[in-house]
């Protein structure tokens, strides 16, 4: 259609030499034969407008839903010649040989104060053009209206191809019709429940049609209702409904390829296996491209580019200033500007080498880890806080920092990925691998009043399979969370077989002590060590007396029932999960005190006692048994009631006369629980290094209960106290427990831990030296021999010191059943699943467990189609502002075909076979020609390549949100160049705060030299990003990022 541009302006009042052309008088339509045209005859014609190839697909799009049909806006019909030539209440709408005076014309244009046509988007200067050179043509039009089924010069002769639509050029249904179907059709018209019962993903059933009937006539486009419906014509909804409507461009193909035969390959039909899209087949390794200036040429990645660039017959970019490059090599590699002094050292560095010695400088750099982690804090979705309403505070920022020095490392890729996602489950994992995990921990968390914890649990873990699809996977899996991917090969059960190796998870909060605090924490362990063996050498009687009191201790009869029929609901939104042991574990809302009610039924009778156990479990604050931030509980009452299991409204109370427990401080005594008054309390907590262990408590009656058809036995845990330890939205609740009851009389408590009980039942002499250190030093507890050392002791053990804490995984001892949901409702379940990979991606390694570590190693597998490409992809984005692929987190069916498919898969070959090592990656593209050009863009680059996709130039690119802030502390001299260790409170406006829902929180900002730290350990507070960081447009952190918003500030 440039061609037609040729003869007439951009402004349709700019007069042109081809202008004076005559109208055409000659009758529209002849019998007589066409005499033979010359070739300057025929190569005219060709330029010239036809109106069923060039005018009609535009009348279509953008006309013929308001100008069709019997109810035509404004009486003006455009579907057929006589009705358009007539016009409409506004008179004629062409003049044939007038189009500047025609009245379609002037409404495209908007002329003369009238509305501009079409109503919604306008119509291009090169359509507008083309009509406009139609018109001035003659208007040339067949007689036939568009809805007629065979026109006159077909029927007339079949020989005679019935239009240019048909003689074009050949269609073909897999490059040029099946991605406008799958991009516009699919997502209603495909699968097992397709709309209107049509399907077009399959060639059998789109050429049987849908509940209207066929919708695709093979040879006859004008007498196929799939026309019909995208032009939305005869009143019809136009289609996609909902959706963008086709192009011109996208219409005249679907015509031409109906024209032609609507040709259907039975490879493309989905009754048989879809042609695999490109992303999903593995690479193969292109040889470099021949190129004709190889003296540009520093690397292979130039010769993939030139290639492109010489094809576009375009000409790459002098090579930037000195000054240029190490600017633009400093920011890209470390966030940080170069020093005067750096600028001047590489500038007057003569020597041939000069730019890879700085590269390699850069990349050797401690930054280097903070810029690189940050893109990947990205699509880990990182931050400080819970989200959601309360937003409260986490601890987190030491994955944060693994994240740093794994980069800082060079650390493989695929090991990188292995730690991230089952770090916990590699044999002997060390804390740094289980601190990795906090990448699938990144969820946010919501803590609101009324939320089920297995509602969040399971909306946690579709973020998490979310993330890890986008972030290592580049798909939109969570498409088939509620019905098979509309665009992509996903099912809906295979989601959630995906889902399942994420769903076996138990979520501790880990403590990582620092050196100093280790160092600290074997001080206190050595003087403790040194008194222990001093009383033993000084007290020649104490080994009999601890073999007596070995033989009492052991004489102890656990005849504790559990039990198991039981309910449970707390007061204030809690909800409960009932693990194995019968214990129940509290999930979901802490902010408030609260009143756990436990309804059980039992046949025994002559019940005398109750015991309560609170246990420690991993998924508690420190591993404690309560809910307090320290791990720690207090309970204020215990209640228990009775009734007949026939009459469960006839309760009575039960007098409690007694309580003992295995722990009790002085100022927390266990009789605090049964005295009536909620506000004094007992508590668990046994003080630093002590803290975190099982308790019990025994509850005697006043006299045997239990009745003869069955008891009810309801029990109240009542915690109103603060606690000692408690923070903004954590109280001092229960965190598990479990409940017994027994027959025999004065029940009691068992004083001895699990663990020396263990040791115990081992003979003396058969035990190690630690095991008999560790019975020792509880013995010195009980022996009143000792109680000036165990009071030296305690006053050591104040002193013990605690490390900070951070969001880990860890696997469960016996995996989660999972089941798909019914559209995605998690309560709707459906059949069980057990954990599988997508079909149509390389098979599950043999040998790879499936649990969280073979997910990684499948990820990781070098037959993966999708890794290696997706992060080469990702090092590119950053680099040159768009990826080869421009869809970062999509390389599904709906992404578009890499720029420079052929340097994609070379990159991603080239990343597995360096030992997947990105400072290898780095290393390749900046020390490359096409990344040293100079981003002066020429009048012809931007004519020829506006978006810069050829790459003939460097882009000129914004820097993000945190290096504004970096460069600006840098060149004011303020910037503290500290890695690592907790985010920081750098001044904040006074009442950005007041936004938060949840206003308790408070920003101190920070005094010293770490207010000046660089943007990435700012403390990200999700509902409320710092305002340094929002007004670049830096992402909230509630979901995987994989590309940033390029910032207009």
């Amino acid at each position: 259609m440039m061609g037609y541009l040729g003869y007439y302006s951009l402004s349709l009042f700019t007069e042109v030499a081809s202008a004076s052309v005559e109208p055409i008088a000659a009758p529209l339509e002849s019998n007589a034969p066409a005499p033979a045209l010359s070739a300057e005859a025929q190569q005219e014609q060709a330029l010239k407008p036809d109106f069923k190839r060039d005018v009609l697909p535009i009348l279509e799009a953008s006309c013929y839903q308001c100008h069709s049909g019997e109810k035509a806006q404004a009486d003006l019909r455009l579907d057929s010649k006589a009705s358009a030539m007539k016009g409409g209440v506004s008179g004629q709408a062409i003049i044939p040989g007038k189009g500047k005076e025609s009245l379609l014309v002037k409404r495209l244009h908007g002329l003369n104060g009238e509305p501009r046509m079409p109503p919604g988007k306008p119509l291009t200067t090169e359509q507008m053009g083309t009509i406009t050179a139609w018109i001035d043509g003659g208007a040339q039009w067949s007689d036939d209206p568009v809805s007629a089924k065979v026109d006159d010069i077909h029927s007339a002769n079949p020989q005679t191809p019935r239009s240019s639509v048909a003689t074009a050029t050949t269609i073909d249904f897999v490059k040029d019709i099946q991605p406008i179907l799958k991009a516009s059709c699919y997502a209603c018209h495909s699968g097992d429940k397709p709309k209107a019962q049509l399907r077009l993903d399959s060639k059998t059933l789109a050429l049987k049609g849908g509940v209207s009937g066929p919708v695709i006539v093979p040879g006859n486009s004008d007498g196929s209702r799939l026309i019909h419906r995208i032009l939305g014509l005869h009143d019809e909804p136009r289609m996609p409904m909902g959706g963008a409507p086709l192009s011109p461009e996208q219409i005249a193909a679907i015509r031409r390829w109906i024209d032609q035969g609507a040709l259907w390959p039975d490879a493309a039909s989905a009754e048989a296996k879809l042609e695999k899209h490109w992303a999903f087949v593995a690479p193969v390794r292109p040889q470099l491209p021949v190129v004709k200036d190889k003296t540009w040429v520093r690397t292979p990645v130039d010769r993939f580019i030139l290639s492109g660039i010489e094809k576009q017959k375009l000409t790459a970019s002098p090579t930037a200033s000195k000054i240029t490059l190490i600017r633009r090599l400093s920011l890209d590699l470390t966030g940080l500007p170069p020093s005067v002094e750096e600028i001047d050292e590489f500038v007057n560095d003569q020597s041939p080498d000069a730019y890879e010695k700085l590269v390699e400088r850069l990349l050797a750099s401690p930054h280097y880890g903070e810029r690189w982690g940050r893109h990947w804090l990205d699509a880990a979705r990182y931050a400080d806080t819970n989200g959601f309403e309360k937003d409260r505070p986490r601890s987190i920022w030491p994955y944060r920092d693994w994240v740093i020095n794994a980069f800082n490392a060079d650390m493989p890729f695929d090991k990188f990925t292995v730690e991230q996602l089952a770090g916990d489950l590699l044999p002997g994992s060390t804390l740094d691998q289980k601190i990795a995990t906090g990448f699938l921990r990144n969820s946010m968390l919501n803590e609101e009043g009324g939320v089920d914890p297995e509602q969040f649990r399971a909306e946690g873990l579709v973020d998490r399979v979310d993330t890890v699809g986008k972030a290592f996977l580049g798909l939109t899996v969570n498409c088939a969370q509620c019905h098979t991917h509309k665009f992509d090969p996903i099912p809906h059960k295979e989601y959630y077989q995906f889902y399942a190796f994420l769903n076996s998870d138990e979520e501790p909060e880990i403590e990582v002590p620092s050196e100093e605090i280790k160092k600290k924490r074997a001080e206190i362990q050595a003087q403790i060590a040194k008194i222990d063996d001093e009383l033993i050498a000084k007290d020649t009687g104490v080994t009999k007396r601890m073999a007596e009191w070995e033989q009492g201790a052991q004489k102890f009869q656990d005849n504790w029932t559990v039990l198991e029929d039981t309910d449970i609901f707390a007061a204030f939104g809690v909800k409960f999960e009932r693990l194995e042991d019968n214990s129940f574990i509290a999930r979901g809302d802490n902010s408030t005190g609260n009143n756990y009610i436990v309804n059980a039924r039992t046949k025994l009778q002559n019940i005398t006692g109750f015991r309560l156990e609170l246990l420690t479990d991993q998924s508690l604050p420190r591993g404690g048994p309560g809910r307090a931030r320290d791990g720690s509980l207090f309970l204020s009452e215990f209640v228990v009631e009775a009734s007949p299991a026939g009459k469960p409204d006839a309760k009575e109370k039960v007098v409690l006369s007694r309580a003992t427990a295995d722990f009790a401080r002085p100022d927390f005594p266990i009789t605090h629980v049964i005295d009536g008054d909620q506000k004094t309390a007992w508590s668990s907590d046994a003080g630093p290094g002590r803290r975190n262990q099982d308790r019990r408590v025994v509850f005697e009656a006043q006299r045997p209960i239990g009745f003869a058809e069955g008891t009810i036995l309801t029990f109240q845990l009542a915690q109103k106290t603060d606690g000692e330890f408690t923070a903004d939205g954590d109280k001092p609740n229960p965190g598990r427990f479990r409940l017994s009851v027994i027959t025999a009389d004065q029940p009691s408590v068992d004083p001895l831990p699990d663990r020396v009980r263990q040791l115990l039942s081992i003979p003396a002499s058969k035990r190690n030296v630690q095991q008999q250190r560790e019975v020792f030093s509880y013995y010195r507890t009980t022996d009143p021999r000792f109680a000036e050392a165990n009071k030296a002791i305690d006053e050591l053990m104040k002193g013990w010191p605690y490390g900070t804490t951070t969001l880990a995984l860890a696997a469960r001892k016996v995996p989660r059943e999972t089941r798909i949901f019914k559209r995605g409702d998690w309560r709707k379940t459906g059949d069980a699943v057990t954990p599988g990979t997508p079909s149509f991606l390389n098979p599950f390694p043999t040998n790879a467990p499936p649990n969280r570590l073979g997910l990684a190693k499948w990820i990781v597998d070098k037959k993966n189609p999708l890794t290696a490409r997706v992060i080469v992809n990702r090092i590119w984005q950053q680099y040159f502002g768009q990826g080869l692929v421009t869809t970062p987190e999509d390389f599904g069916m709906r992404s578009e075909q890499a720029s420079h498919p052929q340097l994609l898969d070379w990159l991603a070959l080239e990343f597995q076979d360096k030992g997947w090592s990105m400072k290898a990656i780095h290393r390749l593209i900046v020390t490359s020609a096409t990344y040293r050009q100079s981003s002066n863009v020429t009048p012809r680059l931007l004519e020829a390549d506006p978006y810069n996709r050829w790459l003939a130039r460097a882009p000129r690119l914004r820097v993000e949100a945190e290096i504004v802030r970096d460069i600006a502390l840098t060149s004011s001299g303020l910037l503290n160049k500290k890695i690592g260790g907790p985010s920081v409170f750098p001044p904040l406006p006074e009442g950005v705060l007041d936004v938060s829902f949840r206003s308790r929180f408070k920003w101190e900002a920070t005094n010293n030299e770490d207010r000046y730290r660089r943007g990435l350990y700012t403390f990200w507070k999700r509902s409320v990003t710092y305002p340094g960081m929002a007004v670049f447009d830096a992402p909230n952190a509630d979901a995987s990022c994989t590309r940033r918003m390029r910032s207009n500030t």
